[in-house]
């Protein structure tokens, strides 16, 4: 697998947390130098690992969140 890199340009809230200290976060990062994007995914402490996730564009979350403000 080839490496790739990740800088967390802002944390902007915890879902969840699991009983092994791992958190459901969406976050906004830039993966690989890109334009930051939202971010959806499990974290173990303090960031060192990742789950799998989704990422979406500014347009995406803003669908979910009108998706969301049905509910």
């Amino acid at each position: 697998m080839a490496d790739f890199k990740y800088d967390i340009v802002e944390e902007i809230g915890v879902l969840c947390e699991n009983t092994k200290g791992w958190t459901k976060e969406l976050n906004v990062i830039s993966w690989n130098g890109s334009k930051p994007k939202y971010d959806l995914r499990d974290w173990a402490p303090n960031h060192e690992k990742m789950g799998k996730g989704i990422t979406l564009s500014d347009d995406e979350i803003q669908s979910l969140k009108e998706i969301l403000n049905k509910l």
